[in-house]
């Protein structure tokens, strides 16, 4: 018989797996970039700007503030475009996306498995995504 985990086992083989990822070399560059926009003061103000903005919106659409918001939206537009326009920040933005790439790989690995290990275990077909039992139930049904 398989050895049965408990689930603080399962917990600390995620958080090994979560010190691996951060010891990446996607989640070094992420953090190099997030450093490099912190301490840009030009990029910080404009962030900065754009929060201040946001809140007005919210404020504005709350109070059914039409004609302001529409004033207000185009500014943070404006200025989103401006920050976005910033490599830096740029490249930040595709290291976020490789990040999160990278943990959707994970998850969808560590999914993957767990399914074929339930069929496997069961005796199922995992080519067609079937347990053992669903298998050996369709074997008993009589023909129409």
């Amino acid at each position: 018989m398989e050895k049965m985990y408990t689930k603080e086992e399962i917990i600390e083989k995620a958080k090994e797996i979560a010190h691996m990822i951060a010891n990446t070399e996607e989640v070094e560059f992420f953090k190099r970039a997030e450093e490099q926009i912190n301490e840009n003061q030009k990029i910080r103000e404009k962030i900065a700007s754009l929060k201040s903005l946001q809140t007005q919106a919210v404020n504005f659409q709350m109070y059914e503030k039409e004609r302001a918001l529409g004033i207000i939206e185009s500014k943070i537009e404006k200025i989103q475009e401006e920050i976005d326009g910033v490599p830096i920040v740029q490249e930040f933005k595709q290291s976020q996306v490789e990040v999160n790439g990278l943990l959707q790989l994970v998850t969808n690995t560590i999914a993957n498995n767990v399914t074929n290990e339930i069929i496997e275990s069961t005796g199922g077909d995992v080519l067609k995504g079937e347990t053992g039992s669903y298998v050996k139930s369709k074997q008993h049904k009589p023909l129409a």
